[in-house]
Parts: structure tokens; sequence; C-alpha cells
């Protein structure tokens, strides 16, 4: 299965989604950046509500897209299996510039508002795909440690070693494809634009402003 882009991975999630979590206002987190779009369509269709979750992978130094592991907001790290050989100075330079990062979108994403409380409630967590499941990790974990009623993960696609991950993480998990042969998540897609910060900004924006004109 090839996607034609994002919003119809998020459709086809959404589908998915409805039939355990419509109307039960769901909290959907997205992922920034890719995620956060897909995040959008997918808390529309369940009548839930939109935020993110601030996670980043951490890269290796000599090959920065392969992660060897993540953080999130709160700076708890998740080391992957390709961290066993890095050098200290490395991992902690590289965790402060990541956590750097996160706080500079939080401040830009949300400056209004902390973070949706996911309490008690159902959390769908969003991501367009995942390589080796780092980032998810993270964010699972971040969120699991708020105490949700329940944590569902949804991916459009997944390598299988991820997938499995996952599904010890989260108490659901919802991933439209698990290809034998996993090299980037951008090869499950036919057209995979970059989302922008100021894309991000736009959606959590036009959220927000709907909430306060229903109430």
């Amino acid at each position: 299965m090839i996607f034609q882009n994002r919003e119809e991975a998020a459709r086809l999630l959404a589908r998915r989604l409805s039939a355990y979590y419509r109307n039960k206002h769901p909290l959907v987190l997205g992922i920034p950046r890719g995620a956060v779009p897909m995040a959008k369509i997918i808390a529309e269709a369940l009548g839930g509500e939109l935020d993110v979750v601030l996670v980043r992978k951490l890269g290796h130094p000599s090959q920065p897209e392969l992660a060897i592991g993540a953080i999130d907001e709160s700076g708890k790290v998740f080391y992957s299996d390709y961290a066993y050989d890095i050098d200290e100075s490395y991992l902690e330079a590289e965790k402060r510039r990541q956590l750097e990062i996160i706080r500079n979108r939080r401040a830009q994403y949300t400056p209004h508002r902390p973070p949706i409380d996911p309490k008690d409630r159902i959390v769908i967590v969003i991501d367009d795909g995942i390589a080796t499941g780092s980032t998810m990790t993270a964010a699972l974990r971040a969120i699991r440690a708020r105490q949700p009623k329940k944590l569902v993960a949804a991916v459009a696609v997944a390598s299988a070693q991820a997938a499995r991950a996952m599904r010890e993480e989260a108490d659901a998990m919802v991933c439209l494809k698990v290809p034998v042969e996993f090299y980037a998540v951008g090869q499950f897609f036919k057209h995979f634009e970059q989302v922008s910060d100021e894309d991000v900004i736009k959606i959590l924006e036009s959220q927000e402003a709907g909430v306060s004109a229903v109430g």
C-alpha cells in the first residue's frame, strides 16, 4: 500500500479508530511536525480534542537520521539498541540540543496555555510512520506517566520491530501497514511534503479558536 499523502492515511486511520473512539472525546496528540495535520483530521472525525506531544529523537553522531533514542518534554530519555557504543559526552550534548528544540517548540506552539492534561482520558498518539520506534516510545511513556484512562498508538506505517514495541507500550495500536522491507517512512507516501513549524502553529491556533467559539 502506497498512500497518496498524509491526508489519505489520516482518513484511513480515522475510519479504523471511529468504531471504538468516536464521540468519546478522545485527546488526539500529534507528534510534530508531520503527524500534526493527520492528528487534526483524526480529532475532527472522532469528535476529539487536538494537541501535540513533544518528543525528539537523538541522532547517531555519524548518521543523524538514525535514532539512538529519544527525549521527552520533561527530559526523560529512552535509548534504543543503537546507543550502546556512543560516547557519553556526545549523548549529553545531543540531549541538551534536542531538549532546547522541544522547549522552543512548546513556546511557539502553545504560548498561552499548558499542554492539555491527559489524565483519565482516552489518548490517541498519532505519527505518520515509525522506523525504530524510539520517538513513539518516548511519547507513549511520557503520556503514560500522566495517567490516561487508555493509551492508543495510531500510525500509518511501521517497521515490524517498531510495531512489536508499540504493542508493548500502548493499550491498543492501529497500524495500517507493516511492510516486510522498510527503509524510510517516506517510501510509503506518493507525496510526503515537509510540514513546517508555521503549519503546526496554524493548525493549533485554528483548533483553539474553534474551542473558544464553541465555549
